[in-house]
């Protein structure tokens, strides 16, 4: 059933439509936590460190795939906006066809490629053939990921945020469970941890599917709908890409950073890889911001509220730097004892916790331009966010993540800063870009027309 978020209070509006999406979030970094937990548990620092790295590239292929289906959230939600139920049904046939097909061939061409891809990662001698496992089992299972994550963009864009919610709770306690029966029972290591996340998955994509068919969303979609259409398509591609690359290139500027971390070690490695696990969880916040900005933006558009669109970017931003102020700073006192949850190697847990205190500053400056990304988003001005980030990226991520490696090579807290300095630059830049557009609203030209 599609929701109308244009009326009522803003901020109730923000908190009642993110709380599901911070949950969706929270429960689908339970996927890669639950997996280094349960194997921390029953292998040694070789199988944490295989799924620290397997996991990551999985991560980095996920958060492009929700960046791409981010054009459907934002197309569907102009549509329901406008009350324009004919083009929602054809984003969401659209959006079917689009992504099956190309779930199809990057499964193809990241299993040839999958030796390759452990090379480059710089993967520890002892974690090859563990990582290699890991990655060859998700990479087949990588048109489940992609089916679930356009389903859930689908009810967000028709502004339901709880069944998403729902779906993922099912596969994250299916994965927990198969975890411990694969890893633990039949002690299949790194490859058990990728069959559940893969199995739990699937489970989770036949739940969803019965619920759409018994469900009235109040939106029709017919078999002509699944035909490509130009304008279409080329509106889901035209928000969809710039997010899409954008995440990927924050995810490759994490994987150097570990690859260069791999360098350095075993010990080094993994304490990158558990430390990248739990900020993953702090930046749900700033995430679910970005999501829900960009569903309500969307909608309010459509429904020519551009002032609420604005006050919806307010009100999110304020809630994400309050968050990662508070994190920020908790964390530089519980940083050792977070890492100590996943392993008990002295040495690792030393080294994580210096990484964690330089990196968790990133919370506070990442719900900025987060925020932002989603607002601009929304206008079909995803480019803006993709450039922001590519130029941090190239000036501040891995250039100094590279220097603080070279020179400070007994402590990770210089590599932590890189991020944050990162996101400095491309806060500036959005603020920049933000007050151009409301001292020229005449020339912001909204680049998707429905």
């Amino acid at each position: 059933m599609e929701k109308n978020l244009t009326t009522g209070s803003v901020f109730k509006t923000i908190v009642y439509f993110s709380l599901p999406y911070l949950l969706s979030y929270f429960l689908q970094t339970l996927y890669g936590m639950a997996d280094l937990f349960i194997i921390g548990q029953f292998n040694g620092i070789d199988g944490t460190t295989a799924v620290s790295i397997g996991s990551q590239i999985m991560h980095m292929l996920t958060v492009m795939i929700v960046g791409l289906a981010m054009g459907t959230t934002v197309i569907i939600g102009r549509a329901v906006g406008a009350r324009n139920h004919n083009l929602a049904s054809i984003a969401i046939g659209n959006t079917i066809t689009l992504f099956l097909t190309l779930s199809i061939i990057v499964s193809i061409v990241l299993l040839v490629a999958i030796n390759s891809i452990v090379a480059i990662m710089s993967t520890p001698t002892e974690a090859i053939s563990g990582t290699t496992s890991y990655l060859t089992i998700c990479f087949i299972g990588i048109p489940f990921i992609t089916a679930y994550n356009i389903i859930s963009s689908i009810f967000r864009g028709m502004g339901d945020s709880k069944s998403p919610m729902y779906f993922i709770a099912i596969a994250c306690a299916s994965n927990i469970v198969l975890d411990y029966l694969f890893i633990g029972i039949f002690q299949l290591g790194a490859a058990g941890a990728a069959l559940g996340t893969t199995l739990s998955q699937a489970i989770s994509v036949i739940v969803s599917l019965i619920v759409i068919i018994k469900r009235k969303t109040g939106i029709n979609v017919s078999q002509k709908d699944f035909r490509p259409q130009k304008k279409t398509m080329g509106n889901l591609l035209k928000v969809g890409v710039p997010i899409a690359l954008q995440d990927g290139f924050i995810q490759i500027a994490f994987i150097v950073i570990i690859v260069i971390a791999n360098k350095r070690g075993l010990n080094d490695a993994a304490a990158v890889g558990i430390v990248e696990k739990i900020i993953s969880v702090l930046f749900l916040v700033p995430s679910s911001m970005l999501s829900t900005i960009s569903a309500l933006t969307a909608q309010n558009i459509g429904a020519n509220e551009h002032e609420r669109a604005r006050q919806t970017l307010q009100y999110a931003t304020l809630i994400a730097v309050s968050f990662g102020t508070i994190s920020a700073i908790f964390m530089q006192f519980v940083a050792e004892p977070a890492v100590g949850l996943f392993t008990d190697d002295p040495a690792v847990i030393l080294l994580g916790g210096q990484y964690m205190s330089g990196y968790v500053l990133d919370c506070i400056f990442a719900g900025v331009h987060f925020s932002f990304s989603g607002y601009f988003c929304a206008y079909g001005l995803s480019g803006i966010s993709f450039i922001h980030n590519l130029i941090s990226i190239i000036f501040a991520r891995i250039p100094l993540a590279y220097l603080a490696s070279k020179y400070f090579t007994d402590t990770l807290f210089p590599m932590g800063i890189a991020s944050p300095v990162g996101s400095v630059i491309s806060v500036i830049i959005c603020i920049s870009v933000f007050v151009w557009m409301n001292k020229h609203p005449d020339k912001l030209i909204h680049s998707i027309s429905i």
